[in-house]
């Protein structure tokens, strides 16, 4: 027992009570993920409905499966801005009020435009949401367990990227549901998110970079499990971050690796499992949604893997040896254009497999090698970099299979895999089981 504020407190209630905290929290930032795979998958599932009924052009088709991506790269930065600046609490809010408003318009866009700036409008409150989340997650995480739940927000991601999928299969194929309707039902999950959030306290890293020591000690007490990562926030510096620090010589390393390493392995991921559907059916698989459901499902357990691996094996043995397994492959499918059905949808499983192994990566290393005073501008800056590779591929994918063929498309594809390995191998730090403070520290070179 220990007395606070006068009254008796049971040791084991108040670890009970630090675990459920933590279980939550874990919770509510994956739910932004979920929702975030959700809205990027969903549109595969009806592009071609919305092309046929509103008569976009192959520049509008590309245009609007990337539009969310585009509004990730705006708020991504922004709101890791707003997250260093203002804090995490209020923006952990108000960019999941942002995106539902912008989710309950698709039920009422009638033209493509409308379309185009409504899932814009969702973008950048998703953007916002990787900006502050990670960091918050990685903020209240004990360091023996911060990768492994850092990386649970990728399962939730590719959760929300099959249940896409197979929710839009049934309101499509079997209810023939409108999709403007099918668009829309990712007001669902918000909504229940949104409340959710409500209550979560602000982060004490942040109290202590700007100088409120008493709540930051406070806030620590009672939601740290570890004391010694409550000790490790008194490391923290009252310090103002800014953008010109994350090209600084303590931090462009940091910032150049994982914004690389992003792009890298989401740029051929985007454009290969949003048009899943099409590119198995050019390559003679001619029930394509389900072998798109097939990509998905071996992506969701490689990252699956990667969070029971994470904490055992380190951060470059799962971010770097994938990488290369997803070149090969892909350039074996560019190169094999006359390959056998059956071996073209192997290779493209093998792939999203691995792929899915290094991105769980991407969810843990911007929290860990930024500090405090650009942990949010930084982790926006690498998502907004990465959804510029998402966003080409997305957009480029329809031009490039219909102009160049599926086998130059699939070895540059290979070749952008190739950047992201060999990036990854010179600059991917080790930070598992080391504090925050230790993990972002200043590398001078």
């Amino acid at each position: 027992m220990t007395i606070t504020n006068n009254y008796p407190v049971n040791i084991d209630e108040q670890s009970v009570d630090k675990k459920r905290f933590l279980v939550k929290l874990t919770g509510v930032i994956a739910g932004g993920m979920f929702i975030d795979g959700y809205i990027l998958g969903i549109i595969g599932t009806v592009i071609g409905a919305i092309t046929l009924d509103l008569g976009m052009s192959l520049f509008w088709e590309g245009l609007i499966g990337a539009s969310a991506l585009i509004g990730i790269f705006i708020g991504g930065p922004l709101g890791g801005w707003l997250a260093d600046k203002l804090g995490r609490k209020p923006l952990f809010t108000i960019d999941l009020v942002i995106f539902t408003v912008g989710s309950v318009l698709q039920f009422f866009v009638d033209s493509t435009w409308q379309l185009f700036l409504v899932r814009l409008l969702m973008g950048v409150a998703i953007g916002a949401d990787y900006s502050v989340g990670w960091p918050l997650l990685a903020e209240f995480a004990p360091a023996r367990l911060r990768g492994r739940l850092m990386a649970c927000n990728e399962v939730a991601w590719y959760f929300g990227f099959m249940t896409a999928f197979i929710a839009g299969f049934l309101m499509t194929a079997v209810w023939s549901l409108d999709w403007r309707i099918v668009l829309g039902s990712s007001t669902l999950p918000a909504v229940i998110l949104l409340l959710a959030r409500l209550g979560m306290p602000e982060s004490p890293r942040w109290l202590m970079n700007k100088g409120r020591t008493e709540e930051a000690t406070e806030i620590a007490h009672t939601y740290l499990e570890d004391p010694a990562d409550v000790l490790d926030i008194t490391n923290e510096q009252t310090r103002k971050g800014t953008f010109g620090m994350l090209f600084s010589p303590a931090y462009r390393r940091a910032t150049i690796f994982i914004s690389v390493f992003w792009f890298c392995v989401v740029a051929p991921y985007f454009a290969i499992a949003t048009f899943a559907a099409s590119v198995l059916a050019d390559y003679g698989l001619g029930d394509g949604l389900v072998g798109a459901l097939g990509v998905n499902g071996l992506a969701l357990a490689g990252v699956v893997v990667s969070v029971l691996l994470i904490e055992r094996v380190g951060r470059r043995n799962l971010t770097i040896p994938q990488q290369w397994v997803c070149a090969a492959v892909l350039a074996a499918i560019g190169l094999w254009t006359s390959a056998p059905p059956v071996l073209v949808l192997i290779g493209f499983l093998v792939f999203a497999f691995a792929n899915a192994m290094c991105t769980a990566l991407t969810g843990v290393y911007p929290g860990e090698i930024f500090p405090t005073e650009i942990r949010g501008l930084g982790t926006g800056f690498a998502t907004a970099f990465s959804r510029v590779g998402a966003g080409l591929g997305t957009f480029l994918l329809p031009w490039s299979m219909h102009n160049l063929g599926a086998g130059i498309t699939m070895l540059i594809a290979a070749g952008i895999c190739v950047v992201g390995a060999s990036v990854s191998q010179v600059l991917a730090p080790e930070t598992m089981g080391r504090s925050l403070s230790e993990t972002s520290a200043p590398h001078q070179r």
